[in-house]
């Protein structure tokens, strides 16, 4: 069997769906048989070669995580959604609620854990937000989602597991037998 070649991304959120990735435990090892981990937000992988398989945490918050979307749609030929920010913004997405410059001033300049300079940062290193958060799939085609904050390593195990080995994950066959 050729060795496939799998990456994971970290967009907006919080990284909570990597760290159940991580929750894993011996079982990457079973993974790592199947497949090489050529990106990862815990390796220093910066270009994303073509690959079979990639897991994207988080929503497109940004001008930077809309071109890295679409760059891993390119790269990728399986896209996968990995939790509940990525499949429907979650947590990130609250911000679509407010307008912009309203959630700058509450996070900079009105907080009282700010600096007491009141400015909001400006730096052409950081990250441009959009004006709106958004879902993975409203950008690129997404192949499969693992919904969940965060989906569970069982879960998250089991979807690698399949698709490594050239089979559709059935979800609604493993959330069966969990929960009857």
């Amino acid at each position: 069997m050729v060795r496939k070649k799998l990456a994971t991304v970290w967009l907006g959120g919080c990284s909570g769906c990597h760290m159940s990735l991580l929750d894993i435990d011996e079982r990457i090892l079973e993974l790592a048989r199947l497949a090489d981990i050529v990106k990862c937000p815990v390796v220093d992988g910066k270009e994303l070669p073509e690959v079979d398989l990639t897991l994207v945490e988080g929503s497109v918050t940004s001008d930077e995580h809309l071109r890295e979307l679409k760059h891993i749609r390119k790269q990728s030929r399986l896209l996968v959604a990995l939790g509940d920010c990525a499949v429907m913004t979650n947590i990130t997405g609250m911000r679509n609620y407010f307008a912009l410059k309203d959630v700058f001033n509450t996070a900079y300049v009105d907080a009282p854990s700010n600096d007491r300079l009141g400015e909001v940062p400006n730096d052409p290193q950081l990250l441009k937000l959009h004006d709106k958060v958004f879902p993975l799939q409203e950008v690129v085609k997404v192949d499969f989602t693992i919904r969940g904050c965060p989906p569970d390593a069982d879960t998250i195990f089991y979807v690698l597991n399949e698709f490594l080995n050239d089979r559709m994950p059935d979800l609604a066959a493993v959330n069966k037998l969990k929960y009857g």
